[in-house]
C-alpha cells in the first residue's frame, strides 16, 4: 500500500504537482492550513494525518533527528536539501518511497534524498 506524502511549505510546487500525476497522494502544508505551524508542530501535524512528510529545510531535519534520540514518535521525515538534486530527482525518488514502502516502516525514521 502506498504511503501518503506531506509536502512542508517550502516545496516546489512542481514537485507536487509531478507526484498527483504519478497517482502520489500529497498534501501539502497550505491545502492543510497548516503553513504558519512551526517546524515542531507541523511534524506532529503530519504525524496525526500518518502522513511522511517531505523537506528541504535543514533545520526540521535536525528536530526530526533530535526527536529520535529523544524517542518521541513522529511518522518519518524525508529530506532533499534544495541544492542536492533536481525536481525530477526529487519526484522520482519520493515516488518510489511512497509506492514501495509501509507508513509503519517510516515511523521515527529520517531519510535523505535523492538516491545516488
Amino acid at each position: 500500500m502506498a504511503i501518503p506524502l506531506y509536502m512542508d511549505v517550502h516545496i516546489p510546487q512542481a514537485i507536487t504537482n509531478q507526484l498527483r500525476r504519478r497517482d502520489v497522494d500529497v498534501l501539502t502544508a497550505f491545502e492543510d492550513e497548516s503553513h504558519e505551524l512551526p517546524d515542531d508542530q507541523l511534524l506532529l501535524r503530519a504525524t496525526q494525518l500518518n502522513r511522511v512528510i517531505f523537506t528541504q529545510d535543514i533545520r526540521f531535519r535536525v528536530l526530526a533527528e533530535t526527536w529520535q534520540v529523544e524517542e518521541k514518535q513522529f511518522s518519518g521525515l524525508i529530506f532533499g536539501h534544495q541544492l542536492g538534486g533536481t525536481i525530477g530527482q526529487f519526484v522520482t525518488d519520493l515516488e518510489l518511497i511512497a509506492k514501495a514502502s509501509e507508513i509503519n516502516e517510516w515511523m521515527n525514521t529520517v531519510a535523505y534524498i535523492p538516491f545516488k
